[in-house]
């Protein structure tokens, strides 16, 4: 694979967990005994942003995954992709008596400090999506973002049959999300298909700069057959756009067709791909970042801990240098199965 910038254990086993004095009852995922409702423990929770259909379509979910889990959710915070009003929505949250915390830090470097005052505090944080570079974390809810990588790396690889050029519209580099789902992509592409040349734009989770950047990189390399998006909230339409003004929005049976596969799982993907115009998504299973998030976020309040090992919700605990997490499943979303109603995509209103 040539690289180039943007211009040129045992399965069936159940989830291990301890009890602490303070907690009790059954404690199977989805039960709602002893929790933080009952407990008077309240859970504080801030939203990454609002500009994403995936964003928006997870903070939907919160509030009836609050409701069926018991949890006493304060009023939720949005901190518009902004780490400063983070740490002041985070702390304000304190202040209005969080016994724990659910964020969703996009820069997974710069909120370190805010975590280390938390803790200080005894406030323990889920981070959903996002695993925070260091400082500590009760439970990181997340799904494997390097197989995201991986995947979209072996749908394109095959498709092109291992030759051409591909473009990977990427996020931010300062989220661990960006780097997993970037680096992966590019060791599959160098280790598995090295006929193919990757075209890099690190977009910062923008879709006007994708836009942008994608529009460059057509004009300047025409042969173009394949565009990996990090995120379909923010890179579908602008992509979609970008491919129409070019002609280019063709179906796959078409010469012309550009191989797309993207990341999230949004309803809009799962059109895209029934309408010929993208070719796959990895579905990230925002209902389930919601549940499982305020399920350990109540679970903390409570005094309960785990160990890494597989649960009983087909995901896996891992352990972080700063804590743990559970690493949920995604699957791959083609038109052999983007109609199955087990998808979250295909169940939101």
């Amino acid at each position: 694979m040539k690289l180039r910038g943007p211009a040129g254990a045992v399965a069936g086993l159940a989830m291990a967990l301890s009890l602490a004095a303070c907690g009790s009852g059954d404690t199977s995922p989805g039960t709602t005994g002893g929790g933080a409702g009952a407990a008077g423990g309240k859970v504080g929770i801030d939203h990454p942003r609002a500009d994403s259909d995936f964003w928006n379509s997870y903070i939907k979910y919160v509030p009836e995954k609050a409701k069926e889990l018991s949890v006493d959710l304060l009023p939720a915070t949005n901190s518009q992709n902004d780490v400063q009003k983070l740490v002041a929505n985070t702390n304000a949250l304190v202040g209005q008596g969080a016994k724990a915390i659910v964020m969703a830090p996009q820069d997974t470097g710069a909120i370190v400090s805010t975590l280390e005052q938390l803790a200080n505090k005894k406030i323990p944080v889920v981070s959903v999506d996002t695993r925070p570079d260091k400082g500590p974390v009760y439970m990181v809810v997340r799904a494997d973002n390097r197989a995201y990588g991986q995947k979209a790396c072996e749908f394109l690889g095959d498709k092109l049959g291992g030759k051409g050029e591909v473009v990977q519209l990427m996020g931010s580099l300062s989220s661990v999300n960006g780097r997993d789902r970037a680096e992966a992509f590019r060791d599959c592409m160098k280790t598995k298909y090295a006929g193919i040349t990757v075209y890099e734009a690190p977009t910062e989770w923008d879709g006007g700069k994708a836009a942008a950047m994608l529009q460059t990189l057509l004009q300047q390399h025409p042969g173009i057959k394949g565009i990996y998006m990090h995120a379909g909230g923010v890179h579908l339409a602008p992509t979609l756009q970008v491919l129409k003004a070019k002609n280019l929005l063709v179906p796959p049976t078409d010469a012309k067709h550009i191989f797309v596969v993207s990341n999230d799982g949004i309803p809009q993907e799962f059109a895209a791909i029934r309408a010929g115009q993208i070719d796959a998504t990895v579905s990230q299973p925002a209902d389930l970042y919601a549940k499982y998030a305020l399920y350990y976020a109540k679970a903390a309040v409570d005094g309960k801990t785990f160990t890494p090992g597989p649960t009983d919700h087909d995901s896996t605990i891992i352990q972080l240098p700063n804590g743990l997490e559970d690493q949920l499943p995604a699957p791959l979303v083609t038109k052999d199965n983007v109609d199955d109603k087990a998808l979250w995509g295909n169940q939101i209103k």
